[in-house]
């Protein structure tokens, strides 16, 4: 009789406790205003940041792939190019893409930057600090993201 009472007792004071933290965070939760998801559209476009229009769809199954890439301060990527569609947001620093063409994008923290699809380029990051770059494949299974050219020298 005595176990019982001792664990009527502990769950009394467990509810009491949770009924008391219940009124207090809506008590909370009544002066604090509610909150609302904020969306802002970064980019919508049909052309990669060179201008030039994007490829159609491939055919078949798509394979989405996400990649973080942190490019520290000073480093530069060698050429290559994209067989696949791709885009991102830069969320740190300040990234220089350069084209075979001598034409340069600097895409700044908080930008949405839509790659060049088949076009040889490299990225600078000529910066101080880390670049902090998140892009987007529109991909298919087995094939890269990028093909690299080290046979251009970089400058």
């Amino acid at each position: 009789m005595k176990k019982i009472m001792n664990w009527v007792l502990a769950a009394t004071l467990v509810c009491g406790a949770s009924v008391f933290t219940s009124c207090k965070e809506a008590k909370a939760n009544e002066d604090t205003p509610v909150q609302k998801v904020v969306s802002s559209e970064l980019i919508r476009t049909s052309q990669s940041w060179d201008g030039v229009e994007l490829p159609d769809y491939l055919q078949g199954r798509p394979e989405l792939v996400a990649v973080k890439y942190v490019f520290p301060a000073g480093q530069k990527l060698g050429w290559h190019h994209h067989p696949v569609m791709n885009y991102g947001i830069l969320v740190q620093g300040e990234l220089t893409i350069i084209g075979q063409d001598g034409k340069e994008k600097v895409v700044h923290e908080g930008e949405a930057v839509v790659e060049m699809v088949n076009t040889i380029h490299h990225g600078e990051n000529r910066g101080q600090k880390d670049v902090i770059l998140y892009m987007f494949y529109l991909s298919q299974k087995d094939l890269p993201l990028a093909v690299q050219h080290p046979e251009i020298p970089l400058d």
